[in-house]
């Protein structure tokens, strides 16, 4: 015990003090690790930060700092007035603002618009929220219910039928194409060399345009009826709403299981009949604004909100389309894609504008407006057929493989199996479309639709406000807009993608 008592070593001086460990947290650690751990990376740094300097310090000074903020005219612009080099002109944005936002949409009536982005923003904002409840009626309201209300509140007008009236016009509509071109023919059979054959297939289309006029014959004359009466809008609304409601209940099962699906058809039914009540769309509704009126950041929204609404069905359809084991729907699904990929969007917006017209029957007109929106919608859907045809191709064969195990159908197995894990993989894609369509709309300015770059572009001509800082104020001004949605969608789908990819987290 003493032994190993006395062999105990004890020290008596203290070591001397070690070199503080490298911090490699907080901002020091980040300059050391990331921005100058090595030569490269000090010379990329140095040449980043003078990238900064020269681009946002003057961006600053321009913005904030030399900028004018009163005025009325461009006397408060104008260096010599000032007293220093004036930068942004922030005046001329007030002064045309309500251009840049409404275009030249009447005063009296942008309360319209006002209401429609309220709308929008009560049924958006509930429906981005993760964590709030009745994500299946706030959707169904924000994609149908609100495009129609937001159409009879900025174009205005009213109904003179509903669905009795609406599907009688389709089908007479369709009929007349028919006959026309039996007519077309029959009229080139007299010069023709072929003109037997043309006789023969002009004969044989105005008799199959005839058959189909009998067979709408008795809705027509249904709709004929109607408007002769004096409330033929609650007429045929109330038809409407019993055929709807008798197809829900028996598709829905019937006496076993159809009440709900009727019960449901009811509630809308009513809903509907309390919008045309309270906008009074029996009565001529609103007062109708033409569109060539509308501009500024309504087209711009208008165009980009329902560019990316209706291009993602048309995408999802074409690209399960093209995946079809029927040969006919593979190739007008693959022959669509192309087309439409292969022309630019200028050339889309023009043919949509100027030549679709030409194609149409003589008492059939479609808007301006809906042209360049159908245009795009088909245009853009192309582009997103091929992004989710990527994402259906990264699903292992063995998803399908297992729901055909368990007996699902197809149907089951595309939407609740397939399509939301595609959908999943490909969304910087989806979204990256969606900031480029955005974009894009600028380009309806070609056609005389003023978005915002086109009202910003018509408010230079305003003398009263010709500085040489008005042009870069409007341009920045524009910038920031286009920045503020862009980099709003691009953040949101960096937290979808986040919250859907939970399991490959570590």
């Amino acid at each position: 015990m003493t032994d190993i008592t006395s062999s105990a070593y004890v020290r008596q001086d203290l070591l001397t003090e070690r070199p503080a460990p490298m911090k490699t947290t907080g901002f020091i650690g980040l300059v050391r690790t990331r921005l100058l751990n090595s030569p490269t990376n000090i010379l990329i740094t140095i040449i980043s930060a003078l990238l900064l300097w020269f681009t946002i310090v003057p961006s600053v000074r321009f913005l904030f700092v030399d900028a004018v903020w009163t005025g009325s005219d461009r006397a408060a612009c104008l260096t010599e007035n000032a007293g220093f080099v004036v930068g942004a002109c922030w005046p001329y944005i007030q002064a045309k603002l309500p251009q840049l936002i409404y275009g030249f949409y009447p005063e009296a009536e942008r309360w319209r618009v006002n209401l429609t982005f309220a709308l929008a923003a009560v049924l958006l904002v509930p429906m981005l929220v993760p964590r709030l409840p009745a994500k299946g009626v706030n959707a169904s309201l924000f994609f149908f219910a609100f495009p129609v209300v937001a159409f009879f509140l900025l174009h205005g007008g009213g109904i003179s039928g509903f669905g009795v009236s609406w599907t009688a016009g389709l089908l007479q509509l369709f009929d007349d194409s028919i006959i026309g071109a039996g007519q077309v023919l029959l009229n080139l059979s007299k010069t023709s060399a072929i003109a037997p054959l043309l006789w023969a297939v002009g004969n044989l289309i105005l008799l199959v345009g005839k058959a189909i006029y009998w067979l709408i014959f008795p809705l027509t004359s249904l709709r004929d009826q109607l408007e002769g009466s004096g409330q033929s809008v609650w007429t045929d609304f109330a038809i409407t709403t019993a055929v709807v409601s008798l197809i829900a209940f028996v598709l829905g099962g019937g006496v076993r299981t159809g009440w709900r699906p009727l019960a449901w058809s009811i509630v809308t039914f009513i809903a509907v009949a309390i919008v045309i009540k309270l906008m009074g769309l029996d009565h001529g509704g609103l007062a109708v604004v033409q569109t060539r009126l509308w501009g500024g950041l309504l087209v711009t929204l208008v165009v980009s909100v329902a560019g990316i609404v209706t291009s993602l069905p048309i995408g999802i359809a074409l690209a399960l389309g093209r995946r079809s084991s029927i040969p006919l729907i593979r190739i007008f699904s693959i022959a669509f894609i192309e087309f439409w990929r292969g022309v630019p969007l200028i050339t889309v917006l023009f043919f949509a504008t100027y030549m679709l017209p030409l194609f149409l029957p003589g008492n059939f007109t479609v808007d301006g407006l809906v042209r360049a929106l159908i245009g795009i919608a088909l245009f853009t859907g192309a582009y997103q057929a091929e992004n989710v045809r990527g994402g259906l191709a990264a699903i292992p064969r063995g998803q399908g493989e297992a729901a055909a195990a368990l007996g699902l159908s197809w149907w089951k197995t595309t939407s609740l199996i397939v399509l939301p894990q595609a959908l999943r993989h490909v969304i910087p894609n989806l979204v990256n479309s969606f900031i480029s369509l955005f974009k894009d709309t600028s380009l309806v300015s070609i056609v005389a639709l003023f978005d915002l770059l086109g009202s910003l572009r018509a408010s230079f001509a305003d003398p009263k406000w010709s500085t040489p800082s008005t042009l870069f104020t409007g341009f920045a001004f524009a910038g920031i807009i286009y920045f503020l949605f862009c980099f709003g969608m691009s953040r949101y789908s960096l937290f979808v993608e986040h919250r859907l990819n939970a399991h490959r987290r570590n």
